[in-house]
């Protein structure tokens, strides 16, 4: 196992386990690593120095223990829209047009949407807005 420090391109900076340097380097190049903080997919490794001597170390917190108060708030959105809006996953362009319509009945939804389809539900009026948090399956 190896740990690495990463950055995404927004300036958050996280750390991640991987099996070995080969498994990060495959998830990087097929575009499966995302921001733990704001789930934007473009992630770097950052500098970072090695430890040589776990007795000069300093004391790490846990892995568990939130990267920023935004971690935890996120969360908090997160389990809001999962508990209250229906995933329609890729058929969300379809089913947000047919709510919009009067075709189906009115709810909250999320889901997924290529960026045309985003851009024809908004140029015909229709509310939608990217959440802040990527697809989870990748990490």
């Amino acid at each position: 196992m190896i740990k690495y420090a990463l950055k995404c391109d927004a300036g958050h900076d996280f750390e991640s386990w991987f099996q070995d340097s080969a498994a990060y380097d495959k998830l990087a190049a097929s575009g499966h690593l995302s921001c733990a903080i704001c789930g934007g997919t473009e992630v770097k490794k950052a500098i970072m120095a090695p430890r040589v001597s776990a007795k000069d170390a300093p004391e790490a917190g846990p892995l568990s223990a939130p990267a920023s108060p935004a971690e935890p708030a996120l969360r908090r959105l997160r389990d809001h829209v999962e508990q209250n809006a229906d995933n329609v996953g890729k058929d969300f362009a379809t089913e947000a047009r047919a709510i919009h319509d009067g075709d189906a009945p009115e709810r909250a939804i999320y889901g997924e949407a290529r960026l045309e389809e985003a851009k024809s539900l908004i140029e015909d009026g229709i509310p939608v807005a990217p959440l802040p948090w990527g697809n989870t399956k990748a990490n």
